[in-house]
């Protein structure tokens, strides 16, 4: 059986099989994170190295694809920060690093230049590629303005407005969207996911990311940090305490979708990530004015740069949840906006 792509991507599957033999030597795949891009570029990869591809996509048969099946195909790469990398191990203190280095492309040379093994030409996959850092991105450009022979670069990303306009000038954007709501949440459940709709509220109707949130810690979490944030009167200190070990990009995310539902209840009366605290976040938004959370969303959204690299995470927490407070109280958020 050829291999296939999860159903709200068949469309665009369809579109660049037929095309494959003229596709340019980099592609950019972007679209909201959790809706399947990775598995979509692998078995894109895995058809372009298919030695007895089944109407343009791979046959899941042949020598290449086993070896794709065993990660070990020697004509295909990934790029990956180290905090992604089945791989790594943590030694000591040290954290994996949550950016691709100059290191990490550098170390693609000795790939690039030799020779592929198979007619289908070599395949470099950076994911996600707004995770390059400065030197790296134009450690790539090098490659990217002057790409070597049979080589493909496929770059994917959440975010593609941090990737530098030079490297998204050099790449053919492709967008892999989001699906429909009902045929996000029939494929849940066929997955067994226990709280599909809720699931996908809460990843803004991303289907992989739903899935992963379905156990009991992320549910326990968020009731908590969210029933906090909800309170007639919230207090910093203790919340900041109850949820100090909470991984800190899973509240900044839970803090962007609560002021983002607090906007959309001031404006429109609706709410999109949390239909369970419905009636919280209205009466909140009744109490506050719509340029005020309007800011305090901005904050949030300028924290993301720094999320996975705070100097000091019970402070970060800290200062969170005052620029929350502050928000509730009328205040002046620029103070808590460094």
């Amino acid at each position: 059986m050829p291999v296939t792509v999860y159903p709200w991507h068949e469309t665009q599957w369809r579109e660049i099989l037929q095309r494959k033999e003229g596709l340019p030597h980099a592609l950019l795949f972007k679209g909201r994170e959790g809706v399947g891009k990775l598995d979509f570029v692998r078995k894109l990869a895995q058809s372009l190295a298919c030695e007895s591809p089944v109407n343009q996509a791979a046959c899941a048969e042949c020598q290449s694809c086993r070896w794709f099946a065993t990660n070990a195909h020697p004509d295909y790469r990934e790029l990956l920060p180290e905090a992604l990398r089945p791989e790594f191990e943590t030694t000591g203190e040290r954290k994996p690093s949550q950016q691709i280095s100059v290191e990490d492309v550098r170390n693609l040379h000795d790939f690039i230049n030799l020779t592929a093994h198979q007619t289908g030409g070599k395949t470099i996959v950076i994911y996600p590629a707004e995770t390059l850092n400065v030197n790296a991105a134009n450690a790539l450009l090098k490659s990217l303005e002057e790409p070597p022979a049979n080589t493909r670069f496929m770059l994917v990303a959440h975010r593609p407005s941090y990737l530098p306009a030079t490297i998204i000038s050099r790449c053919q954007q492709v967008v892999l969207p989001t699906p429909p709501v009902a045929v996000a949440e029939q494929w849940l459940r066929d997955q067994g996911a226990t709280e599909p709709a809720l699931s996908l509220a809460q990843t803004g109707n991303a289907p992989l990311a739903a899935l992963a949130l379905d156990d009991g810690e992320f549910w326990q979490q968020r009731k908590a940090l969210l029933g906090g944030l909800a309170a007639n009167a919230v207090d910093a200190f203790s919340l900041a305490e109850q949820i100090r070990e909470y991984p800190i990009p899973r509240l900044l995310g839970w803090l962007q979708r609560w002021s983002y539902d607090l906007l959309s209840a001031k404006s429109v009366g609706t709410v999109r990530y949390s239909p369970d605290y419905a009636k919280a976040l209205s009466q909140l938004a009744n109490r506050l004015r719509a340029i005020d959370i309007a800011r305090f969303h901005r904050t949030l959204v300028r924290q993301q740069r720094s999320v996975h690299h705070p100097l000091n995470a019970r402070l970060y927490i800290e200062q969170l949840l005052f620029s929350y407070t502050a928000l509730l109280r009328g205040e002046d958020l620029t103070t808590y906006a460094r």
